[in-house]
Formats: C-alpha cells, structure tokens, sequence
C-alpha cells in the first residue's frame, strides 16, 4: 500500500488472479491505443472508487513445419510470456499516480475469450480501438468489435484520437494530421446518448444518466432520423417528414419526463437532428466527454439506430464509446406513465 492508500500488484498467472467483481478491467497490449484506455480505465476507477485490473492475454503461435513430415513448430513460450509480463509493468507503473486499488494479470488464451469471460464479474471493461500486434496477438484489435455485443457488462472503447484529451500524445501520422486539420477544439462536459425507441435504448439512457452524474456532467438524448428508404416499409406514403418529427418530439420530451422522474437533479436536454445516425453520433463524439449506445435497436422512427450504428460509431467516433448490454431494470417498468413511446404500436 502507498501513500494514497493504494494497493498496487505485480503481474500473476491468470489461474491465479481472480478479478475483484464489480471493479474494472482494462486490456493492455503495449500499443498507444492501450495506453489511451489505461488512462481513462484509471480516472474512470478513480471517479467510481473501484478497483482496477488490467490484463493482457497472449497465445503461442503455431506453425506448419516447411518439412515434408507435416508437423508443427512452435514459439518458446518464455520469451512471449517475457514480454507480457513486461506490458503489465509498465501499465502499472503509469498509473501509480492515482487513488485507486490496482492489480494486473496475464493470461493465456484468446483475447476476446479473456476478456468475454472476465465481464461476466466486472462493472466496466474498457479497450482501446484497436493495437498494433506484438505479444498480445492484436489484442485491442481482436475485441473491439467483438466484446461490445457480447459482454456481460457495459464496455468502453477509448480511439486514439483522444489522446490529446487524456493528456497523451501520438505518434500515428494521420491522426496528428487530422487534429493539425480539425485545430483546437472544446470538449464539453456532456454524456451524450443515442436513443430509438427501443428497450434497449431506454436501458442505455439510465446507465448514461447514472454515468453523467458520476461525471457531473449534463446528460444529452439524441435521436436522429434518417432519411427515408426502401427499408422503412411501414412509414406511410407519401411521407411527412414535419409530422414525423412532430411525433416523435412528443415521444421523446415523454421518455424525458421519465428519466426526470429518476434522476431530479441531473441537467438533461433532448436533441431531435436530422440525418444519419452513425454521422450524428461520430460528431457529437468530437465535443462530449463520452457518447453511450445499447447493444441493438427494433427498430422504431429511428430505424434501428443502435443495431445498425453502433459498430459505425465505435469504428469512426473521435471519443470514448460506452456500449450498455440488454437487461432488466425495474425502472424500466413505468415508463408508460409518462406519456407516448417512440416505437411502441
């Protein structure tokens, strides 16, 4: 234990390091994508009071033998190992500066198996967008699709273009380039979700909220409407679009009163835009401190907003993304007493 009360750990065996249930794990694998997502796995355990565990995983690689006998080759698992224990230290060196319990693993296996299996225990899991290989087999890389529409928990994937707001630097060209381009911009202290009628989508809305509070910060619901296809075969012809819009504020000032109703004093406002999701979305992340999605959408005015969006705005946005699994929550459960609800029949 430190000076901050702190208990900081070195690297263990998988087998032998068990995860604290409820704090948040954090995967690693020595890339500045990780390092992103270390820093703000840290103030986010920081800002909870949880503990934090990082991990990286690695497998040893298997090669066909060149030789006419068919067999196989493989790499000494020492010197892949070295190299992970390695990871894990410097990790946990950069974080030494914060208030929080902290501990660190390296496991062997898959990495989005790793990582699948250990948010059945955690609060958060939290990755980068993607790395660059090494010992971990491309560990951010092989997850950050994966893992959001299969964890048990909510997770966060941290891009490398926040690194400037994390207070890291980059040396990935094009990301300089674009923020050279972009210049200096203003990062509200904003959790912005996306909403489409769905259930799913009233369950990210509650975890937004409680994470906008967290960060006392203002909560911001967006539902945005694209344009009319061939895909909406329910919408009636021809289309008006103002009293759609109409409708659907309706809806959503209701789904307000609602959220209201459970978070009095948190500052919220709704935005009704006009466009593409994934596009709404991956702005808004330019200027918010985190934007939230659910797993899936039915559907609804929004067309199917988080099923079809949600991977365009984790692979494009310019922020952290929190990704809510489905799941039952009883507040959930009187809604309907607040008026109209976008998507219901």
């Amino acid at each position: 234990m430190d000076q901050h009360g702190r208990h900081s750990e070195e690297p263990q065996d998988g087998q032998d390091q068990a995860v604290e249930p409820g704090g948040i794990v954090v995967g690693v694998d020595g890339s500045e994508h990780g390092q992103c997502a270390l820093v703000w796995a840290a103030r986010e355990a920081e800002r909870r009071r949880l503990p934090l565990h990082i991990v990286t995983a690695y497998s040893v690689p298997i090669f066909a033998a060149s030789g006419l006998d068919g067999g196989y080759a493989t790499v000494d698992d020492s010197v892949i190992r070295e190299g992970a224990d390695a990871i894990v230290r410097q990790a946990l060196d950069k974080v030494s500066g914060y208030a929080i319990d902290v501990d660190a693993s390296v496991e062997n296996g898959d990495a989005a198996g790793v990582l699948l299996d250990l948010s059945s225990e955690a609060a958060l899991l939290v990755f980068g967008s993607r790395g660059r290989g090494g010992f971990v087999g491309r560990l951010l890389g092989s997850v950050s699709s994966a893992l959001p529409a299969h964890a048990k928990c909510p997770t966060v994937t941290v891009p490398l273009y926040c690194a400037d707001r994390l207070g890291e630097s980059t040396e990935d060209k094009h990301i300089r380039a674009e923020h050279a381009k972009a210049g200096p911009r203003t990062v509200e202290n904003v959790v912005a979700v996306g909403v489409d009628g769905s259930e799913q989508a009233r369950v990210a809305v509650l975890e937004a909220a409680e994470q906008a509070q967290r960060m006392g910060a203002k909560l911001r619901v967006i539902c945005a409407v694209p344009q009319y296809s061939g895909s909406l075969a329910w919408v009636p012809a021809p289309l008006d679009r103002d009293a759609l819009f109409a409708d659907i504020k309706v809806q959503l000032d209701a789904g307000a009163d609602w959220l209201r109703s459970h978070f009095p004093s948190l500052p919220m406002e709704t935005e009704l835009r006009d466009g593409s999701p994934v596009d709404v979305l991956v702005e808004t992340s330019r200027s918010v401190e985190l934007v939230v999605l659910g797993t899936r959408g039915r559907g609804g005015f929004a067309g199917m907003l988080l099923g079809s969006t949600s991977d365009g705005v984790l692979h494009h946005s310019k922020g952290p993304v929190m990704v809510v699994p489905d799941r039952d929550d009883p507040r959930l459960a009187d809604r309907h007493k607040f008026g109209p609800m976008l998507g219901a029949a």
